[in-house]
């Protein structure tokens, strides 16, 4: 994607959002009725909300297609994952299957759930979306790893399921990263991941091991829950 084609996406979106700031907001008119109590827009939730969508649907344009770069006068194929982290545990997940990064939002159960890993459904800008636990399908510790007093902010990711977006929410989201396929390749043939369900391999990524997950296998277990 060059930097036209970026630009036009991002402008896109941009258009997409009810930008009430600009309207009835501290930019506008100042009719809106919430304006007397946040004082300014950038402190109303609103306008935080249309910020973060704007920034994570410009990420995530960045998506699996391969990506060519050079290195020491060689062509090095990429593959672009979305680390994120579950409890103690960090994750990779081809950006081919997200929609994108929300902020977190509450969750509504339902009376009669169909599955353990079934939370129940979340409202995405109007439409109620099912939200699945990653931990319960993936097996994992929901212990959170993270050291008191460090600053995250928790997300829900939005998944390109069989049968329609599912939301499952995460504790913390590290962005989008190019990886050497080659790196990949010797993960996926390493046999690291023989005891972890919906696993390709695990990597060594800033320092931390990576487990690169499967996402055929995931959206497979994921429209089983919801079955």
């Amino acid at each position: 994607m060059n930097a036209a084609d970026t630009l036009s996406v991002t402008r896109e979106d941009a258009q997409a959002i009810d930008d009430c700031w600009n309207r009835i907001g501290i930019h506008g008119d100042k009719s809106c009725p919430l304006l007397s109590e946040h004082i300014h827009c950038r402190n109303c939730a609103v306008y935080s909300a249309a910020a973060t969508r704007l920034l994570d649907r410009y990420a995530l344009q960045q998506d699996d297609r391969e990506q060519v770069s050079t290195v020491a006068g060689s062509d090095v194929k990429t593959r672009s994952l979305l680390m994120f982290r579950l409890g103690e545990e960090w994750l990779g997940l081809a950006t081919r299957s997200l929609v994108e990064v929300a902020p977190l939002q509450a969750i509504h159960s339902l009376p009669h759930q169909r599955s353990r890993a079934l939370l129940g459904v979340a409202n995405v800008r109007g439409a109620l979306v099912a939200c699945l636990s990653l931990v319960e399908l993936l097996g994992l510790d929901a212990t959170s790893g993270v050291a008191s007093g460090a600053r995250v902010m928790p997300r829900m990711l939005i998944i390109a399921a069989h049968g329609g977006p599912v939301v499952v929410p995460v504790d913390e989201v590290d962005g989008i990263h190019a990886i050497d396929e080659r790196i990949l390749e010797a993960a996926s043939r390493s046999g690291a991941q023989a005891s972890a369900k919906y696993t390709r391999g695990v990597l060594q990524f800033k320092g931390r091991s990576l487990r690169w997950l499967d996402e055929e296998q995931l959206l497979s277990a994921v429209t089983r829950s919801l079955t």
